[in-house]
């Protein structure tokens, strides 16, 4: 019973948090957009609003919890500083966070960390240490620093208040919209989906709220069956990728999530992939979890107003790049073809002259004669180009045959 009145009583406060939160925060964030994607209402056959928190400032919700902690801080302690270990969002949240309250911030990020991130933090002031190969040893060095500087540790997650700051999101979607009849969310170590959760079920009774995660980097879901030697493994949404969940999380998603559901790495993909191209929205793999589910059909909703959760925009610029050719390729919509070529000058010029008249948008060429399977007067040509429709693939072999290259498709999805 004792525990059962713990809860009861955290869920409560969460929430009075969460409404002093939203007064605190404002003068310092985005109220984020709700915005409708035509391609995606027709694909899912119901109605779905997306809260953008990709346009949050810093990039990410995670500076709503950043900020409500600090000030929080500011109201009882003499704070000297705030410390925090993150590889990213959090990273540049509390940066950030700390710049507008005036206060000192030292982010502790693996030796790893995306530089673009690094840069990111160090650009909002913090001073950034960089530490370890992986995030555990990050935050051991944090909590050092914080022990020898006298600053106040600030958890990604596994904190009340920062929860509650995180909770503010749900309050902004009910003064716009109502009571949805669902809520998606991602699920990392928790603290987004543990203060949506709370508000949600404090002023929507009926609203269901479900989270969202990577297949391979399903931690809270093992967690919650008990399965404590779980190990995630790499994700797209590496925002989400955590070793252990938080115990104050945990116990609230056991308690008022209603369903977790698991997303591949092929479903996060194409999500980035459809909202940059459809919606003209750039998220990171964290933030299209919601909409991986929902393309996916992992999650098939009920109710008539959907709202998905879209965490965070903080995607590195090679790994868009990537996924986009991804894409294309699975399309049909890249195509590579593959010929050997007599290696004299002129010949390669011949072969894109041929491209070109067909109209034909090439993306790479790779030219190798130093094959062994290949005799030293021959090379072989590859050519990467996008493709309108199979037709104008098959225009393009015949044209290049004609002219006396022996091509063939060598990745085609059609």
């Amino acid at each position: 019973m004792g525990s059962l009145n713990e809860l009861v009583s955290m869920f409560k406060e969460v929430y009075v948090l969460s409404t002093q939160a939203l007064e605190v925060i404002k003068k310092y964030v985005h109220r984020t957009p709700m915005v409708s994607v035509v391609s995606l209402n027709e694909e899912v056959r119901k109605s779905i609003l997306l809260k953008l928190e990709n346009m949050q400032k810093t990039g990410s919700f995670k500076v709503r919890g950043a900020l409500f902690k600090i000030h929080r801080l500011l109201e009882r302690t003499n704070l000297k500083g705030v410390v925090t270990a993150s590889s990213g969002n959090h990273a540049q949240g509390v940066a950030y966070a700390a710049k507008a309250f005036g206060v000192h911030a030292v982010i502790v990020m693996p030796e790893t960390a995306s530089p673009t991130k690094v840069n990111a933090t160090m650009s909002y002031g913090a001073d950034v240490v960089l530490h370890g190969k992986i995030y555990d040893d990050a935050y051991a060095r944090a909590l050092t620093i914080a022990s020898e500087k006298g600053y106040e540790f600030i958890h990604p997650f596994d904190d009340v208040e920062v929860i509650a700051g995180q909770g503010t999101i749900a309050l902004e979607v009910i003064d716009e919209v109502g009571c949805p009849d669902e809520v998606l969310v991602p699920i990392g170590g928790g603290g987004l989906a543990s203060g949506v959760a709370i508000v949600m079920k404090t002023l929507c009774r009926n609203s269901k709220v479900i989270g969202v995660q990577p297949l391979v980097a399903s931690t809270m879901k093992h967690f919650l069956r008990g399965e404590m030697d779980y190990v995630p493994q790499y994700s797209i949404a590496d925002g989400v990728i955590v070793k252990k969940p938080g115990e104050i999380t945990s116990k609230i998603i056991k308690a008022f999530i209603d369903d977790i559901v698991l997303v591949d790495e092929e479903h996060i993909s194409r999500a980035i992939f459809f909202l940059m191209e459809r919606g003209k929205i750039i998220v990171e793999g964290a933030g299209a979890l919601t909409i991986a589910a929902l393309l996916s059909k992992t999650y098939e909703p009920h109710g008539d107003s959907i709202i998905a959760v879209i965490s965070g925009g903080n995607i590195d610029p090679p790994l868009l790049s990537r996924i986009i050719m991804h894409e294309m390729a699975k399309a049909g919509r890249l195509v590579a073809i593959e010929g050997v070529v007599d290696d004299k000058p002129g010949v390669l010029h011949d072969v894109l002259e041929v491209l070109a008249i067909n109209n034909i948008n090439v993306v790479d060429v790779r030219h190798d004669r130093y094959s062994p399977q290949m005799l030293p007067t021959k090379a072989i040509v590859e050519v990467v180009f996008e493709a309108l429709s199979y037709s104008s693939v098959k225009d393009a072999l015949r044209s290049l045959e004609r002219r006396g290259f022996k091509f063939k498709v060598k990745h085609l999805a059609y």
